[in-house]
């Protein structure tokens, strides 16, 4: 029994200090982002998503179906720590922290050292563009978590078939191509950026086994894991438009045409613009990012990619197409904030540094081995680390593990500035002076960034439930034609409020009398449409 007992410590105290770096980075991310964390509601994209997934409704395209649904879970389990808002909001912080111990378990598995494992978290968790996503509702967090998790277990893939073929013991190994196909199927239901992945991850799996094209039964077996896993989680979006109708639904995915239009993100269609166009202003928009985030570490990024390709080859051939399919579709990109697009490429280009910082470890450690006896390397290398006598291998990492952080540790304080969204307040406010002006019947003619803190007054908060919010999406989907039908329609039979931006607002006010509802100075004005204008149709 004591043996046993003994048998059992002794596994839980490995398992632990194999996961321990990645538990603290974890935990360091997730205080960075808890420090700078939106207090509750917002606009926009933000607002759509804390109000669909306590009502597990559907997005815009391509739905998001992975993270709706997590975000469901999110919103009961959350439920002690504040309002369905900051629930999605510290859902994300949550993410970014598995995000960042993700990353430091892909690094170890890279490179064998847990402190340069560490080293990848941290500066992941600190660079602005993870930061600030995992301090706000964004289905992007969850991206980011889940590619790290992918790399990781496509790593583990090859780091099994190597040991296999070298001594046989392991015959799991095509465990982890299974999980990673699964997780892919995860990533692919939350976003189709994922699709960018392929190219790089068939570039891979091809350079681990060849002979894998022969396996066409476990081929077969792996696209299938993955393809179920995305269309398991699809069945969210009819569902929840149709049979079991959610309070908020984006378009019409209950039908197939409806469904192929929100899923393949049809509406986003002709967002490419100019793809091979300013390559040059491309590039340096690139190098300006990579400054943004990294500091003067972006230096050692193409470095990074070099020592990469010579001596991770076949991780060089899953990352740099994945970097450069992404970029590039990033920079020719032209609706929404498309930096958020940059997350993949941004923690590829950590796991770059991490490669680059082991191998100068291992540079630094051969030297040593080879060092006269008496010279300072030889010194170096049978120095006494806690009192043992041996390699100084681990100081050496920490060292440059330290030099590594410097840049991001020192940047904490500018960056927080940068992301720090914890007094933002605009939606609450905007809300408050704006809500006990309308009519309890009335029609608000919106459009999408304020028609979504709208939509959670209405479906979340059960506020102003007699209100009929008017979006552009609405329009199309229950085909009212335009803003000024909207307003004729309704206009003399219930009370019509105008939010629309200014250039639209001037246009309609040489048709319309409108007064503005407050007096007070709102981010987005509104207006109540009081007449037409005389002589006007």
């Amino acid at each position: 029994m004591l043996t046993g007992r003994r048998s059992w410590a002794t596994k839980a105290a490995a398992w632990l200090a194999a996961v321990a770096p990645a538990l603290l980075a974890a935990a360091v991310a997730f205080v960075l982002a808890l420090r700078t964390l939106l207090p509750g509601l917002y606009l926009w994209d933000t607002g759509e998503l804390q109000t669909i997934g306590p009502v597990l409704g559907t997005g815009h395209p391509t739905g998001f179906p992975a993270w709706v649904i997590l975000g469901w879970f999110a919103s009961v389990v959350l439920q002690p720590f504040g309002d369905p808002a900051f629930r999605m909001n510290l859902l994300s912080a949550i993410l970014g922290g598995v995000a960042a111990g993700a990353t430091v378990l892909l690094v170890i598995r890279l490179t064998g050292r847990r402190w340069v494992g560490l080293a990848a978290g941290l500066i992941l968790a600190t660079t602005p563009i993870a930061w600030q996503i995992a301090s706000q509702a964004d289905v992007h967090a969850l991206h980011l978590a889940l590619v790290a998790i992918l790399l990781g277990l496509l790593v583990d893939w090859e780091h099994r078939r190597s040991a296999a073929a070298r001594d046989g013991l392991d015959h799991r190994a095509d465990r982890s191509l299974v999980a990673a196909a699964i997780v892919f199927g995860i990533a692919l239901a939350n976003h189709n950026l994922s699709l960018l992945l392929i190219p790089g991850i068939c570039l891979f799996v091809l350079a681990v086994e060849p002979e894998i094209v022969r396996r066409r039964r476990f081929l077969w077996g792996c696209l299938a894991a993955a393809l179920i896993t995305t269309a398991l989680l699809y069945l969210e979006l009819p569902l929840r438009a149709g049979l079991f109708r959610a309070p908020l639904v984006y378009g019409h995915p209950e039908t197939l045409p409806g469904f192929v239009y929100v899923a393949l993100g049809a509406q986003f269609a002709g967002s490419i613009s100019g793809p091979l166009a300013h390559l040059d202003l491309k590039l340096a928009d690139l190098a300006a990012m990579a400054w943004a985030q990294f500091g003067p570490l972006a230096w050692l990024i193409p470095i990074g990619l070099v020592v990469t390709v010579i001596r991770r080859p076949r991780y060089a051939l899953l990352t740099v197409p994945s970097l450069v399919i992404t970029s590039w579709f990033a920079e020719s990109y032209t609706n929404a904030e498309v930096w958020r697009y940059q997350l993949g490429p941004a923690l590829i280009a950590v796991t770059w540094l991490a490669i680059l910082a082991a191998e100068a470890v291992s540079l630094i450690e051969r030297a040593a081995d080879r060092a006269p006896a008496g010279s300072l390397l030889w010194s170096l290398g049978a120095a006494v680390v806690d009192g043992v006598r041996g390699r100084a291998s681990v100081l050496l990492e920490v060292s440059l593990v330290v030099v590594l952080l410097v840049p991001s540790a020192t940047s904490i304080p500018a960056r927080t500035e940068v992301v720090d969204r914890s007094a933002d307040l605009v939606a609450p406010h905007w809300l408050a002076a704006v809500l006990p002006k309308l009519d309890p019947n009335g029609v608000v003619v919106s459009w999408w960034s304020y028609s979504t803190p709208l939509w959670y007054a209405q479906d979340i908060e059960g506020k102003i439930p007699g209100v009929w919010i008017v979006d552009d999406r609405t329009r199309l989907d229950e085909g009212l034609g335009s803003v000024s039908d909207v307003i004729d329609n309704n206009l003399g039979r219930r009370a019509v409020y105008l939010v629309r931006l200014p250039d639209e607002v001037a246009t309609l006010e040489a048709r319309y009398h409108l007064a503005l509802i407050d007096s007070t100075e709102l981010s987005q004005p509104v207006y109540q449409v009081i007449g037409r204008i005389g002589g006007q149709p």
